[in-house]
């Protein structure tokens, strides 16, 4: 069961007196044997602390840093963003939500920068690329007929309905489960993608094989995510940890304070694209379809004209071609699957 899926893969500042400063305080600019033993001695501490300090900042960076995801093709997917449609003035027209939008100049977008596969900011260009960015970009071109004119509000998944309800964006667009819990605060346009949930393990861990070995264990998973109310569901008598961030989460797999995390399994193919060989996947995908939709003010005719658009990139074939450059190259996943039904 493990094995289907083991393939996808400061300075320091040191200051001290020493005796004979100058000539004109009356004491010998010469220095002494024991002036000389003092300065040597203040500088051998000085790069000391120097070298001592260096390291330190080296080890803390080492241990934030995040590993870099296998590279997306850039000029691939730069170039899909021009083939994407624009709407007519009538369709434009015919919403207020993509009213306000045309009329504001650019698309808010609520989002995330560190989603290696969905949506993942390059800071050598400053460019947002993966399948949730090239989504969004290629709505901001359907509105506003410039791919480029968006701007992204970082969310997370404790924070995806306050930014819509307060005002803050336009549209949420971050690997975003349809629930009817959301629902009651939101709406949603899509679905446009569907998942479900599986098991992460550290490399080599034959302890766990499936969601069915997580009684007794630690399983971390997301706050605010589906993950809490599956975990009670189909592994009920396992501890849980909640972390507000897929990093964070991971982390503490890593260190070994917990045994295991659940999220979804998509969301997973960052991890294995990241680090390969430091995780697995065990066992089999499990629950209830996850369906990501994109978040929209509460009873916003924004949902319709959403899904138009979403129908419109699925019959150009432009939601496949976005797969292949986004996940598909990048985890050697050959096939792209079927994109769900729309509405």
């Amino acid at each position: 069961m493990k094995k289907s899926y083991k393939r996808l893969f400061a300075g320091l500042l040191i200051s001290a007196s020493v005796a004979g400063l100058t000539a004109c305080g009356g004491v010998s600019s010469t220095p002494t044997a024991s002036t000389s033993a003092t300065t040597a001695a203040v500088t051998e501490a000085a790069s000391e602390a120097s070298t001592t300090e260096a390291a330190e900042e080296t080890t803390k960076a080492q241990e934030v840093a995040e590993p870099q995801a296998a590279p997306i093709d850039k000029a691939a997917f730069d170039e899909l963003l021009t083939k994407g449609p624009v709407a007519s003035d009538d369709e434009i027209a015919a919403s207020e939500w993509a009213k306000a939008v045309k009329e504001a100049g650019v698309l808010r977008v609520g989002g995330t920068r560190t989603s290696q596969l969905f949506s993942q900011l390059d800071e050598t260009d400053n460019g947002v690329r993966g399948f949730d960015a090239g989504l969004y970009q290629l709505l901001a071109r359907y509105i506003l007929g410039d791919e480029s004119k968006y701007e992204i509000t970082q969310v997370d998944s404790s924070t995806r309905e306050s930014v819509l309800t307060t005002g803050q964006v336009d549209a949420v667009f971050a690997t975003y489960s349809i629930t009817d819990k959301r629902k009651e605060l939101i709406s949603f346009a899509g679905p446009y993608y569907t998942s479900r949930q599986a098991v992460l393990v550290k490399a080599g861990n034959s302890d766990i094989t499936g969601v069915d070995d997580l009684a007794g264990k630690v399983v971390a998973t997301q706050a605010g995510s589906t993950g809490p109310a599956i975990l009670e569901e189909y592994a009920p008598e396992a501890t849980v940890q909640e972390f507000s961030s897929d990093i964070e989460a991971r982390t503490a797999l890593e260190q070994g304070r917990v045994d295991a995390y659940v999220t979804d399994y998509t969301l997973m193919l960052n991890a294995l694209v990241k680090e390969t060989g430091k995780y697995e996947i065990a066992g089999d995908v499990f629950g209830p379809e996850d369906n990501y939709g994109i978040g929209l003010p509460k009873d916003s005719d924004g949902v319709e004209f959403v899904n138009s658009f979403l129908k419109k990139i699925e019959e150009e074939g432009l939601w496949k071609d976005l797969w292949k450059v986004s996940l598909g190259d990048r985890t050697g996943i050959s096939d792209a699957p079927e994109a769900p039904a729309v509405g």
